[in-house]
């Protein structure tokens, strides 16, 4: 179906050097979008050809209104952002310190907030319809051992998720949610794999019998920001393999 394409749009890809993010990028490409890439540092190597490419460390924030000028520059019809930068700085609770709190919350909730208010910004300027996806996750729904800061910042970013999509409705932009699960990526991939026993649990709790990659959140990027979701927005699509679906898994 022609409305799954995404042909004669451009999107910019927050957190898109490795994992999760270079996924979705490339999956936004292979359906005919115009992609620009964002990372902390260089950019990646192996961008498909014709991808643009934004620097900034979304720490700062002064950065995420100058990544979308920036992104624009490069594709002026930018009319599709994804927001999935952020990472993971937890300690146990009582001895998490203000500064891991703030980085956390800074980089996760705050940059998303602000980026997507900036593309908003230039959306609207040009009166020109676009969409948003969000990048949460299932830690949005269901806490996790010794992961405080990281779960409130994901369940942050699912009410944003749905309080922008209310906000921005009347300017014809349309915001959605992702909630990945257990995903193997360059971040997970080292206490996934640390233990035997732990990867075994993990996988009988997921329906699917599986750990995720990074590749399975491709897909739903692309299609909550096509044509063939135009009459959706204020979702989040959990992408888990139904990990969260069972109370137990299988024995």
């Amino acid at each position: 179906m022609k409305t799954f394409s995404l042909a004669n749009n451009a999107a910019l890809v927050t957190g898109s050097s490795k994992g999760i993010g270079q996924a979705i990028a490339r999956g936004l490409h292979d359906v005919g979008a115009a992609v620009v890439f964002h990372g902390n540092t260089s950019k990646p190597a192996d961008m498909p050809e014709g991808s643009g490419f934004v620097q900034g460390n979304l720490l700062d924030p002064e950065v995420p209104k100058q990544m979308v000028t920036a992104a624009f520059r490069q594709q002026s019809e930018l009319n599709l952002l994804v927001c999935n930068a952020g990472s993971f700085f937890d300690v146990p609770f009582l001895d998490m310190e203000a500064d891991s709190w703030d980085r956390t919350i800074n980089l996760n909730v705050r940059s998303a907030y602000f980026t997507v208010q900036a593309f908003a910004r230039e959306l609207v300027a040009r009166k020109r319809a676009g969409s948003v996806v969000i990048v949460s996750s299932t830690n949005g729904f269901q806490a996790e051992e010794e992961s405080t800061a990281y779960d409130t910042s994901k369940g942050a970013l699912v009410m944003m998720t749905r309080t922008l999509a209310q906000a921005l409705a009347v300017h014809n932009i349309r915001v959605n949610g992702l909630a990945p699960g257990l995903i193997r990526t360059p971040l997970t991939a080292p206490w996934i794999d640390a233990q035997d026993d732990k990867r075994e649990h993990y996988e009988k709790k997921i329906l699917l019998g599986r750990i995720g990659n990074s590749e399975d959140c491709a897909g739903a990027a692309a299609f909550l920001l096509s044509p063939a979701a135009g009459y959706i927005t204020g979702q989040v699509i959990v992408v888990d393999g139904g990990l969260t679906v069972g109370q137990i898994g299988r024995m």
